[in-house]
């Protein structure tokens, strides 16, 4: 899913689960971000990144995944936790350029 993906490719999968293969996470997409920066008027694809929440006990390490959603087809991406100031959950970051 990921090769060639836009932003719309994962709106209806926004509040479902993303389960990495081999790991015992379960992480939900919370929103998808659009904005545009200065130089990416002549991009082949619009830049968007994906935040997901997960639990705040057990951080789901940086790096390449297989991930089953819920309703939807599998998809490899690569994510990192982010800095996360709320004490109960973990956020993290796919970036598509």
């Amino acid at each position: 899913m990921s090769d060639g993906s836009t932003a719309d490719v994962f709106t209806p999968h926004v509040g479902k689960a993303f389960r990495p293969r081999g790991q015992p996470h379960v992480l939900t997409l919370v929103s998808i971000d659009t904005r545009r920066g200065a130089g990416w008027e002549d991009a082949p694809r619009a830049p968007f990144s994906l935040l997901l929440r997960g639990e705040r006990d057990y951080v789901l390490p940086e790096g390449l995944y297989t991930f089953d959603i819920d309703g939807g087809a599998d998809a490899e991406f690569y994510i990192m936790p982010i800095h996360t100031p709320a004490r109960s959950h973990q956020n993290y970051q796919v970036v598509f350029t």
